[in-house]
């Protein structure tokens, strides 16, 4: 993948040259390969640019001005969108390239992904200690086991909720013991009561003999 940065080499607008400028010290520091285009002295590549820059992209009057950027066949920007993406820390994405390991848009990726996924992937810093600005939130790796121990909970207030009905069971069966207890005596003393009357009238019966 070529990148491409048309440019105003005999421009008379210091706006524009020192647009250009910004842009191209930037990727040199990045270290990104690209490849200068002179739409001043190039018919061709003047051409070209304003064929292909998209139309939602142009301004007013229909004309780009430089610079313009591509990666390839495929529209970048301008300056404007390049210098949002420089605030944002994401020029390899608007570039269209993969952001090299360890920097500043890769280890953004590597947080989104493990927010995204919910994961966690240790990384080290410089020193070799273990970078905690990319640890998952404690009460995201934590879930799993809260969840867990809310479940747990819960069995456990439905066993307490069956002791309880256990309980009732037994202070029912209780009070329908006591119940026939209290029958039973009531039936001993009717007995008993009638045993007395039949004495009674036994004993009448043989003093009036």
């Amino acid at each position: 993948m070529v990148i491409k940065v048309f440019l105003a080499s005999s421009s008379g607008s210091t706006a524009i040259k020192k647009k250009q400028q910004d842009v191209v010290a930037f990727l040199e520091a990045l270290k990104v390969d690209y490849t200068p285009l002179d739409i001043a002295c190039n018919e061709e590549n003047r051409m070209w640019m304003r064929k292909n820059v998209p139309e939602e992209n142009k301004p007013a009057n229909g004309i780009p001005l430089p610079p313009q950027i591509f990666n390839e066949e495929s529209y970048c920007g301008d300056y404007d969108t390049f210098f949002n993406a420089k605030e944002d820390n994401s020029v390899y994405s608007f570039l269209g390239l993969p952001p090299p390991p360890g920097s500043k848009e890769a280890l953004q990726a590597d947080r989104a992904h493990i927010v995204e996924n919910g994961t966690h992937t240790e990384e080290t810093n410089a020193e070799g200690n273990v970078d905690e600005s990319t640890e998952v939130p404690m009460t995201e790796r934590n879930g799993e086991a809260h969840a867990e121990k809310e479940q747990a909970q819960a069995a456990d207030g439905q066993e307490e909720d069956g002791g309880d009905a256990d309980d009732e069971e037994d202070e029912v069966a209780e009070d329908e013991e006591e119940a026939v207890e209290e029958t039973d005596e009531q039936a001993h003393a009717e007995e008993d009561e009638e045993q007395e009357e039949e004495d009674l009238q036994s004993e009448e019966e043989e003093e009036a003999e």
